[in-house]
């Protein structure tokens, strides 16, 4: 079975919960978590398969941990690579931005040649606009 690293960066706590959830509903699966305050440059190298975790860090912005690791996103860490990503944001509070550092990291991704599987229905959430938001 082939190892998944699950990245993610966190500066509340939140996003890390999450990630401790998702290797627990998923346990079926042998996942490695990673949060990016500690990790090398090279971490994700030794995973084909990923899962990136982000929070939602003002207009256009990625969290402090994420902002630092942005560089090592490149075709040479990622190419050939599936990768799924999950954000967390208030709808409310940052409706004209809403889970905008999602968007970021999947343009940064899908440009240096990943496989970005995965998707989540807008219904129900009530915003103005999103980086992330793809196809409707």
């Amino acid at each position: 079975m082939r190892k998944i690293g699950l990245f993610y960066g966190t500066n509340t706590g939140e996003v890390e919960d999450t990630a401790k959830i998702i290797k627990e509903k998923m346990s079926e699966f042998s996942i490695d978590l990673n949060n990016l305050s500690d990790c090398i440059d090279d971490a994700i190298n030794k995973y084909d398969l990923i899962i990136f975790g982000i929070p939602s860090w003002g207009k256009s912005e990625l969290q402090d941990d994420w902002e630092d690791y942005m560089s090592n996103l490149n075709e040479y860490n990622l190419l050939n690579k599936t990768v799924a990503i999950f954000g967390l944001g208030d709808q409310k509070q940052y409706c004209q931005n809403f889970l905008d550092a999602m968007g970021i990291i999947y343009d940064k991704v899908l440009e240096n040649g990943a496989n970005v599987v995965g998707t989540w229905p807008t219904d129900g959430y009530n915003f103005e606009d999103s980086s992330a938001l793809r196809d409707g």
